[in-house]
């Protein structure tokens, strides 16, 4: 057969690469958590290793080009009516069920009911949420009643977090809210938390801050005066011992200056032999 009769071999046409709002939109419906943008990149990048066009593709997509993906989903998803929705929380993006489908739902798993949150539960994590890191005493003081058993409740469902100490005296605990609260909520970060601009700046009560107690500073003084007795001790017998060196002891004493001029007025003061008493002898002699 001549080189003119051998006939062509058609080109088989590869598929083009799939568009990568349809690739994430599987990731994240076969995902059981939500999925941050460097998760996915990670993703896109290790099914490049299977040589697949499409995988190959998108192997050195970026965050920009991957949030452009992301938000061309979520049109889609709006406008063709479906089911679920793309959601981007604090953990990354997420397919949930649009919720005016949750009564039927429910009947796929009847023993997973929400818990609900009491009204005092609500308040409390609403005064968390809104003025975070906060101290139990500040958020006492806002709604005027003890929060022990409210604040349990929030730290047992994940909603509470302690996230460290005040640096006022006696160090209260802080609280503020978890990822999971953020994921519950639906929320990407603490600005979307309705009217959080305005609520923030709203002045609300806050409780006394305790003071230093005094006796902290008792043991200090405690400690100085023994320092400063023995100096006092000390100084005494110096002060003895230069006494005797004074003239000032000699020159108060005017008793050695008496003059002896007045000894003859003694002398003059004496009775006289007539008014002395008699001697014993001339007694005896006057007697005979």
């Amino acid at each position: 057969m001549s080189e003119e009769e051998i006939p062509e071999i058609p080109e088989v046409a590869s598929d083009p690469p799939k568009p990568l709002k349809q690739i994430l939109e599987a990731v994240l419906f076969s995902s059981q958590k939500p999925m941050s943008a460097k998760e996915l990149c990670t993703s896109l990048k290790g099914a490049a290793e299977s040589g697949d066009p499409s995988a190959v593709a998108h192997a050195k997509t970026k965050e920009p080009a991957l949030r452009e993906a992301l938000s061309e989903l979520a049109v889609d998803c709006a406008e063709e009516g479906r089911t679920y929705e793309v959601r981007e929380t604090a953990s990354g993006w997420q397919l949930v069920t649009r919720a005016d489908f949750a009564p039927w739902l429910r009947q796929l798993y009847p023993e997973n009911r929400p818990a609900r949150l009491s009204a005092p539960a609500l308040e409390t994590l609403a005064i968390i949420a809104y003025r975070q890191p906060i101290t139990r005493a500040d958020i006492e003081a806002v709604r005027g009643v003890a929060v022990d058993g409210v604040m349990q409740t929030l730290l047992d469902r994940g909603l509470v977090k302690i996230a460290g100490r005040s640096e006022v005296p006696g160090r209260p605990l802080l609280y503020e809210t978890t990822q999971f609260f953020m994921e519950h909520f639906g929320l990407r970060d603490l600005d979307e938390l309705p009217n959080s601009g305005e609520l923030r700046r709203i002045e609300l009560p806050k409780a006394p801050i305790p003071e230093e107690p005094a006796k902290t500073e008792t043991p200090a003084a405690d400690a100085e005066a023994p320092a400063t007795e023995p100096e006092a001790k000390a100084e005494e017998p110096e002060a003895h011992a230069a006494e005797p060196e004074t003239p000032v002891a000699e020159t108060e004493t005017p008793v050695t200056e008496i003059p002896l001029t007045e000894e003859p007025e003694v002398e003059a003061s004496e009775p006289s032999a007539e008014e002395s008493p008699a001697n014993p002898a001339d007694q005896a002699r006057d007697s005979d």
